[in-house]
């Protein structure tokens, strides 16, 4: 059973691997986008989901990671040597960013790390000697892989399963490691986890700085993909739709940013046929969600199967019942 969201994971990915060559140009792009965020929010499901942390700056690291790689390229380095820069450079930021999460926690953590979002954007958007501004930066070129050019949205588009299906074993390896356990004790009960020598410290500190790298990567990819940013992506209500993918998937769920960055960059483009009135029911449908399923998507079966136990036992407990009845 624990190698059952593997298989599946594989199972997914060698349909993506498949299925792009019939698709138009434009649904090529829509699937390189969703997997973008699924990178993204997988970092953000390690801090929020597993190691229980509020966190809604992640789309300054997202931002980071995106103008990192781009003004390497354009200083004339490889992108290949500006992913691994942009991850690092968020891993370093992350940790920073996690002290407060050893002082505050909940809604006040929160409110900490989207000043934090504020303060990168507005770096952003008003070093124009830096960033460019309001103007971006344009014209950044997609990498070569061993002399061939992934210019092509179909050649880039397989840079970016590959990353996906990478950065998801490096995730489930981690998840099913002794520092994976530990992220989850912290989450259930921080009190119980540092009486059994779980440096509590260490681990929030560590949660946030994998997941900032996460988000590094994620920018880095994105911004050859749509070969030019601005700071609009990387603003506060960007952070909150990448915890809302997180919520809707369902927080702690290997394959909850699959689902959930299906409903935050696929599920809009299907619901366009409602015109202006898309953003209305897509926003309906997610209050809905929520309301119903508070644990997310991937709650499902969970609570199928505690309402099926539920079921047994009171079904048991009227049979022994009866029984002691017709003893008496």
């Amino acid at each position: 059973m624990k190698k059952l969201p593997l298989i599946a994971g594989l199972l997914v990915a060698a349909i993506l691997l498949a299925a792009p060559p019939f698709l138009k140009s434009y649904g090529i792009y829509l699937l390189s986008y969703w997997m973008v965020f699924i990178i993204a929010t997988m970092g953000l499901n390690l801090t929020v989901g597993y190691a229980g942390q509020k966190s809604l700056g992640h789309a300054a690291f997202f931002g980071i990671g995106a103008y990192t790689v781009a003004l390497l390229m354009q200083a004339g380095i490889s992108f290949w040597l500006g992913l691994p820069a942009a991850a690092l450079l968020c891993f370093v930021l992350g940790i920073i960013l996690g002290f407060p999460a050893l002082r505050v926690q909940t809604i006040y953590l929160a409110f900490a790390t989207l000043g934090f979002n504020t303060a990168v954007w507005l770096v952003m958007r008003n070093e124009e000697w830096l960033t460019g501004g309001t103007f971006g930066i344009n014209n950044i070129a997609r990498p070569a892989l061993f002399g061939m050019s992934l210019e092509g949205n179909l050649a880039y588009y397989y840079l970016i399963l590959a990353a996906t299906v990478l950065m998801g074993l490096l995730l489930w390896g981690l998840l099913q490691s002794p520092w994976g356990k530990a992220f989850t004790a912290l989450r259930d009960n921080p009190i119980r986890a540092e009486s059994l020598g779980i440096n509590t410290r260490s681990y929030t500190l560590l949660s946030f700085a994998i997941g900032a790298a996460y988000a590094g990567v994620a920018g880095a990819l994105f911004a050859s993909l749509v070969q030019f940013i601005e700071p609009a992506p990387f603003a506060v209500n960007s952070s909150i739709m990448m915890y809302l993918m997180v919520v809707v998937g369902g927080p702690g769920y290997f394959f909850g940013p699959v689902l959930g960055a299906a409903v935050g960059v696929i599920l809009p483009e299907w619901l366009r046929f409602a015109q202006a009135w898309y953003l209305f029911v897509f926003g309906s449908a997610v209050v809905l969600l929520m309301i119903w399923l508070p644990d997310g998507l991937l709650s499902i079966p969970d609570r199928m199967r505690a309402k099926k136990q539920a079921k047994e036992a009171s079904a048991a407990r009227a049979a022994s019942a009866k029984n002691m009845g017709a003893q008496a």
